[in-house]
């Protein structure tokens, strides 16, 4: 019976101290050190609209509007990850053709040799809200077809949301798609 007594008074201490105190510890530095990170990396618009998280691509499909990577999960962020397919499977050269007639069709100034991989590829968790630089910049034609805004523009907006590699050397420079379009779509309802 001493046995039971000790093992619940230590079980029910544990479970205060994992499951309650130490959550409650990591929520209040993490609320009080980092709270736009701790509350989902959310972004608004200027109205105070909640439009995403800086963490979680969207599709775009105006052809007004930057367009990110391709997502084998449509960026459901209920469950990450994409098919782990060889570039020989049947499915993936489908998707990427699919992908190439898109551009084709959307993009007819720029030719196909000219397009970024990650603008036909998926990331590895389908979520990516980042595409390169190069492929911001190669929208620009079909963009300013769209909008009537100058290409030279076009080319400063990237620039200014360009982010730099991690501490200087971890990753490549990227560009955050919902970021840029919140600032295209300022510059569309001032034109």
């Amino acid at each position: 019976m001493k046995i039971i007594t000790i093992t619940l008074r230590v079980s029910i201490v544990f479970m205060l101290l994992c499951g309650v105190l130490y959550n409650l510890a990591v929520t209040g530095v993490s609320q009080a050190v980092m709270p736009f990170q701790a509350n989902g990396s959310l972004i608004k618009n200027e109205q105070g609209e909640l439009v995403g998280s800086k963490l979680i691509g969207q599709a775009f499909t105006d052809p007004g509007y930057f367009h990110g990577r391709v997502s084998s999960i449509e960026y459901n962020g209920v469950g990450s990850g994409s098919p782990n397919y060889a570039p020989s499977n049947p499915d993936i050269l489908s998707r990427v053709k699919e992908s190439v007639e898109q551009w084709k069709t959307e993009n007819p100034q720029v030719p196909v040799e000219e397009v970024p991989m990650d603008l036909l590829t998926n990331s590895g968790s389908g979520l990516d809200p980042h595409i390169t630089p190069e492929s911001a910049r190669v929208q620009i034609p079909r963009i300013e077809k769209e909008t009537g805004i100058a290409a030279s523009e076009l080319s400063h907006m990237i620039e200014r949301h360009t982010e730099g590699r991690e501490l200087g050397v971890l990753g490549e420079p990227r560009v955050n798609v919902l970021e840029l379009n919140l600032e295209l779509q300022q510059a569309r309802a001032q034109s």
